[in-house]
C-alpha cells in the first residue's frame, strides 16, 4: 500500500475516533432556557432549533426547552449567570436580561434611539454585533445568532397615552434593569420592577395599571386586551434575543456539530425574526388584531415620539457612559449608513 493511501486511511481513523470521544462525552439531555411559554416566535423558536440540531447531529445533541422561566427560579436576569457556570446549557435569552450582566446590551434600551427595523439590522450584522458577541464570549457565552422579541409598546387600562403629561402617575411594569425604571422615571410614571408572572396577576387585581412589551411576542399571545384596553406604539426601545450556548458546553463538542448547530441557529434566528415582525413591518395587522379585540390604539407620529425622546435625553446621557460612548458611535455609524440607504 503506498504511504499516501495509508495516510489518509489513518487520518480518517484518527478523526473518526475523535469524533467518537467528544460524542461520548456528551450530556443525554442540553438544557434550554426561555423566558416565555412555547407559543408564539419566540417559544416556537426553540422548539424548531431543538428539533433541527438533532436531526442535523444525527442524535447526538438533544436540547430540551424549558420554557417560562423555569431554569432561573423566576429571576429573569440571572439566566447569563447560570449559563456562564453551565448550569443552563443554551437560551434564546433577551439582551435585556441580559443587560444587568454585559452592560454593553444596555446599548438596545437606549430611550428612542433605533427607529426601525432596518437600523436594528444595520447594527447587529455590522462591528457593533460582532462586538457585542465578543462581549459575551469572554464572559461565557457564545453567541449563535440575532434573534428578537420586538419593538416595546406600552399598554395600560386607565387611559389613551400620546404625551408624557398621559404618562403621570400611571404605575407601570417594567423588567428589571434599571434603565427601564430610569425612562419611566423620566416620563413622569410609577415603574415598578417584577416578573412577568406575578405582573399578570397585578394586571387582573388592578394593582398594577399598565406595561411595556412588544406585541406580537407578548401583548397577542397574553390578551392583554383582557386588562388593558389601551395601546401606545412608540417604539421606544427595541429587544433582541440571543440564541447562546454556554462557553463551557460548546467546548465540548468536536468541530463537526458545531458548524452543524451553527448553521442551524442561522436558518432558525431568520425564521423567528420574520415571525417577530409579521404583521408589523410593512403592514398594520397586528395593530388591527387588538383592534378587533376591543384595543384602543394610539400610532405617535415621528412629532409626537420627539417630545417623550426630549424628555428622556437626560436618561440617555446617563446610559451612554454605561453602555460605553465609542461602541454608542459604532451603532450611530450604522445606523447613519442605514439611512442613507433608504
Amino acid at each position: 500500500m503506498k504511504k499516501s493511501a495509508l495516510f489518509i486511511i489513518l487520518l480518517i481513523l484518527v478523526v473518526g475516533f475523535a469524533s467518537t470521544v467528544f460524542s461520548e462525552n456528551y450530556k443525554p439531555e442540553y438544557k434550554m432556557s426561555i423566558v416565555v411559554g412555547p407559543a408564539g416566535p419566540w417559544g416556537e423558536s426553540a422548539a424548531r432549533f431543538a428539533e433541527e440540531v438533532k436531526k442535523a447531529t444525527d442524535g447526538r445533541i438533544n436540547i430540551k426547552p424549558y420554557y417560562s422561566g423555569q431554569l432561573f427560579a423566576g429571576k429573569q436576569t440571572n439566566e447569563f449567570l447560570l449559563m456562564k457556570q453551565g448550569v443552563i446549557d443554551f437560551a434564546l435569552g433577551s439582551t435585556i436580561n441580559w443587560s444587568p450582566t454585559v452592560k454593553e446590551l444596555n446599548l438596545f434600551a437606549l430611550p428612542f434611539f433605533f427607529s426601525s427595523y432596518k437600523d436594528l439590522d444595520a447594527v447587529e450584522n455590522g462591528e457593533v454585533g460582532k462586538h457585542l458577541f465578543r462581549i459575551i464570549e469572554e464572559k461565557g457565552v457564545v453567541g449563535l445568532g440575532w434573534a428578537e422579541n420586538g419593538f416595546r409598546e406600552l399598554t395600560n387600562s386607565k387611559r389613551s397615552v400620546a404625551k408624557p403629561d398621559d404618562l403621570e402617575g400611571l404605575k407601570l411594569r417594567v423588567v428589571g434593569s434599571p434603565i427601564f425604571v430610569d425612562i419611566f422615571k423620566a416620563m413622569g410614571a410609577n415603574p415598578v420592577s417584577m416578573n412577568w408572572g406575578e405582573a399578570l396577576s397585578a394586571f387582573q387585581q388592578g394593582t398594577v395599571d399598565g406595561q411595556e412589551n412588544p406585541v406580537i411576542s407578548v401583548i397577542i399571545p397574553n390578551k392583554l386586551w383582557q386588562v388593558n384596553k389601551y395601546m401606545t406604539s412608540w417604539n421606544y426601545a427595541i429587544d433582541p434575543i440571543i440564541l447562546g450556548v454556554s462557553k463551557m458546553v460548546w467546548d465540548t463538542f468536536d468541530q463537526k456539530d458545531k458548524d452543524a448547530i451553527s448553521k442551524v441557529a442561522q436558518e432558525v434566528v431568520t425564521w423567528q425574526k420574520n415571525g417577530a415582525r409579521e404583521g408589523l413591518e410593512g403592514s398594520t395587522a397586528a395593530f388591527d388584531n387588538l383592534r378587533n379585540n376591543g384595543m384602543e390604539v394610539t400610532i405617535l407620529t415621528p412629532d409626537q415620539i420627539k417630545v417623550f425622546k426630549d424628555k428622556t435625553k437626560p436618561v440617555f446621557d446617563k446610559w451612554v457612559n454605561e453602555v460605553g460612548p465609542e461602541l454608542v458611535k459604532m451603532a450611530e455609524k450604522d445606523i447613519q449608513k442605514a439611512m442613507q440607504a433608504k
